[in-house]
């Protein structure tokens, strides 16, 4: 056993020696990327950007806040508005639900959901979408075209 451990000391101190020169010149290059980044230019911004830290759980951007400009200079520099809430999708998903829809009338959700192989809360999202565009329209439990709730007596 004393052996074993002899072996794996003289291993480590081995491999220290080896590796010192290495943390020594990391260490002088630190220190020198320090000096400069005092000087300007692009090379204190990149070494700037490499040491500043967020904090645990920070999406990227959310560094130091900095400080504040002139109001017309933020204007200028503001992008375009982002719509809020969630994006539009190409509606191939609708499309489907909707030919479902035409081709079995009164079909619910869950119904629709297991022809389709996806999940039920999307299409809560899609029918009424599909319904606020006057492409369907709820009849009881289950969603039919449109067209053919015009044609029911008692309807529209």
């Amino acid at each position: 056993m004393t052996d074993f451990l002899d072996e794996k000391r003289r291993e480590i101190t081995g491999r220290l020696n080896e590796l010192k020169p290495l943390v020594d010149e990391f260490k002088r290059l630190e220190a020198a990327a320090t000096a400069l980044a005092g000087v300007g230019g692009s090379a204190a911004r990149a070494v700037k950007t490499t040491t500043r830290r967020r904090g645990p759980g920070r999406p990227p951007g959310s560094g130091r806040k900095k400080a504040a400009k002139p109001a017309a200079a933020a204007k200028a520099r503001r992008p375009a508005k982002r719509r809020a809430g969630r994006r539009k999708g190409s509606g191939t998903r609708a499309a489907e639900a909707l030919s479902f829809v035409q081709g079995q009338p009164g079909i619910t959700i869950p119904e629709l959901a297991a022809k389709m192989g996806i999940k039920q809360n999307y299409l809560y999202r899609v029918l009424p979408g599909l319904a606020d565009d006057g492409l369907v329209g709820k009849d009881g439990r289950g969603w039919t075209p449109f067209v053919v709730l015009l044609r029911l007596p008692g309807r529209l």
